[in-house]
């Protein structure tokens, strides 16, 4: 008997990225469209933090999503700074919708929120497009600014007799 394909992989395939593997859209996905839920054993938070695995999403200040199993394709959408999608929690299911149209080939986001930013990614830097460009703007802006003090500096030593 042939294996069946997931109905997942006719809309996503996971890929790599630039922070590991992420998920990517292989048809357009429209604004509000239903993605994927956050899928995972319900474990009270106590034990999620006995466990190490980042496959964690908190639901409330009680129960934790264990989604470190790989038929949860939501585990595979990375953070960003600008996502593109987002999650609402309904009691303990964990809903991801687009925030606005995502092309073809395009990688799902959503934004880890403050705790979760504050404890796992900005202690090693963020990895996000929307920092590493932010970042590219910054050291372009300072070297622009290091070129400009250097003519003033290079102007003031011709003028000097």
């Amino acid at each position: 008997m042939p294996k069946r394909t997931p109905p997942w992989r006719r809309r996503f395939r996971v890929g790599r990225s630039k922070t590991g593997l992420g998920l990517f859209a292989l048809k357009p996905i429209k604004r509000g469209e239903f993605i994927a839920y956050y899928t995972g054993r319900l474990i009270s938070n106590k034990k999620a933090d006995e466990l190490w695995t980042k496959y964690l999403f908190e639901v409330n200040n009680r129960w934790t999503v264990d989604g470190s199993s790989r038929s949860n394709i939501a585990r595979y959408i990375n953070h960003s700074c600008r996502p593109n999608a987002e999650t609402d929690v309904k009691k303990h299911k964990v809903f991801i919708t687009a925030m606005k149209t995502i092309n073809p080939g395009d990688e799902i986001t959503y934004n880890y929120g403050r705790d979760y930013f504050n404890a796992f990614i900005k202690p090693h830097g963020c990895l996000c497009m929307a920092c590493k460009q932010k970042a590219a703007v910054k050291r372009s802006e300072a070297r622009a600014a290091k070129r400009r003090k250097e003519k003033r500096a290079k102007s003031r030593t011709k003028k000097r007799p």
